[in-house]
């Protein structure tokens, strides 16, 4: 095993692409005054905190105003707070409401369209809601916005199976939460609340999925084996928002909730893409070293650790120290990585070890036996759960002491295969590809709180708050 490797320094490309029309900042204050959590989305599009969504109508020409105020609205003399169906602003900037008129999303339909409606124009990238209709007197404000959404019945598939099973009773922190999971064994995205064991319903997916990521409980991020393609998917209208173009397949997500990016692997193209998740767009291809697998975020988000498939090489990007790669050596059947306090603590499945070594001087410090093919670890608090297939186990390891000071046994009698955290708890989720069943671990007690049915396979599955339609 190597003890210090030479850092080399790898090169990235800005690329180009258009963005969409951003609200002005005085309209956005003019809401946040009545509205002050409202979401400015990425298209231009504006979700009040209830879901309550308005399409903004840019005007042929502006009055560049600090402070706004409505010159008239629908109904007359409504204010913001009501949420009329229409407001024209003093700056002639419009906002429509979608409305629901006889189970059909469309807006306002005026005899006597406004000068500062009729002259203007919705952003050109806009995301619309799936069955939009609009008036015919309205057309002139679409511009070149396909607006085929008649004809669009989005991704949702109905559940047919057998509804009449009891509820389940999910740990609290777990309930009024949505499962999305992907079985790896068909192309949809199972649907299945917090307390049931069965898939309500189903989103339709036209390839087999590789990864599933959710960012801000709004939106999935989805890749695809033998697809091109990232799909966006707005869970507020269960609909692809955004189709994202690759050279080749993107392959693994890493969500980074603080910095509000997504790094997206393409192995065959030996390349990290790095995607905003505030404007929905690819930032920079990062050209790295050989053919990128086993893809980890490190805890404290200033580092991302791959493993060439070819060498067994692990790699290291240092994000904040100009995106430098690091090599880290040679280690044979890699599971996972994990980072924590200067050292790298990596998984061998076959032969169930966990080598230890510290990054900056790449000196080996020592070696555990773990149980039977490891295949996942989740780094919190300094303690390190590793699950272990072979043994349906999950051990804990003191990073302090390097010790395991925990065994927890998992009843689902099965193949276990991967650690998801609930966010905004000290809970874990440990699921497997065979069996109906999911455990609940709670990080602090180190204690299996809850052991719940599920009727479909996990390859992969996303935990997010029970998530409401666009009204």
């Amino acid at each position: 095993m190597r003890k210090i490797l030479p850092a080399i320094i790898f090169s990235f490309f800005t690329c180009c692409y258009s963005f969409a029309a951003q609200v002005p900042q005085s309209v956005q204050d003019f809401i946040n005054k009545d509205f002050p959590q409202t979401n400015f989305r990425f298209d231009g599009a504006i979700i009040l905190p209830d879901n309550t969504m308005y399409l903004p109508v840019f005007p042929a020409k502006t009055d560049n105003l600090t402070e706004l105020d409505i010159k008239s609205s629908y109904p007359v003399n409504t204010k913001m707070k009501q949420k009329p169906d229409m407001i024209i602003l003093d700056n002639n900037f419009v906002l429509l409401k979608v409305i629901n008129t006889n189970g059909k999303k469309t807006v306002i339909n005026l005899q006597q369209v406004p000068e500062e409606l009729q002259s203007g124009l919705l952003p050109q990238d806009i995301l619309l809601p799936k069955g939009l209709v609009f008036p015919e007197n309205l057309k002139g404000i679409i511009g070149n916005i396909d607006v085929s959404v008649t004809q669009d019945t989005g991704l949702k598939i109905n559940n047919t199976r057998n509804k009449t099973k009891k509820p389940a009773q999910p740990v609290e922190p777990l309930q009024g939460k949505t499962f999305y999971v992907s079985t790896g064994v068909n192309k949809n995205i199972q649907v299945i609340p917090s307390n049931s064991r069965v898939p309500e319903y189903a989103l339709e997916q036209k390839a087999v999925i590789n990864d599933i990521k959710a960012y801000n409980g709004e939106f999935l991020l989805v890749t695809y084996f033998d697809s091109k393609t990232m799909n966006i998917i707005s869970l507020m209208d269960e609909k692809v928002i955004k189709e994202v173009n690759f050279e080749i397949c993107p392959e693994q997500i890493i969500i980074d909730n603080d910095k509000k990016v997504a790094y997206i692997t393409s192995g065959s193209n030996s390349s990290v893409y790095v995607f905003s998740l505030e404007t929905m767009t690819l930032k920079r291809q990062l050209k790295i070293n050989g053919l990128c697998e086993k893809f980890t975020l490190s805890e404290d988000g200033t580092k991302l650790f791959y493993i060439d498939r070819n060498t067994n090489d692990i790699w290291a990007i240092e994000l904040d120290n100009n995106y430098l790669l690091k090599n880290i050596g040679s280690f044979p059947n890699v599971s996972k990585i994990a980072y924590v306090n200067g050292e790298l603590y990596i998984t061998s499945r076959t032969k169930n070890r966990i080598a230890i070594v510290d990054y900056d001087s790449l000196g080996f410090i020592t070696e555990l036996e773990v149980a039977e093919k490891p295949v996942d670890m989740y780094a919190h608090n300094n303690e390190l759960f590793i699950l272990s297939a072979q043994e349906n186990i999950v051990e804990v390891l003191n990073t302090d002491e390097d010790l395991i000071t925990d065994k927890l046994f998992l009843n689902t009698n099965a193949f276990a295969t991967q650690i998801t955290p609930i966010d905004n708890s000290n809970l874990i989720m440990v699921t497997n590809a065979l069996s109906g069943l999911y455990s609940v671990i709670d990080t602090d007690t180190k204690e299996i709180v809850k052991t719940s049915p599920i009727d479909v396979r996990v390859r992969a599955i996303v935990v997010t708050d029970k998530v409401k339609t666009i009204k």
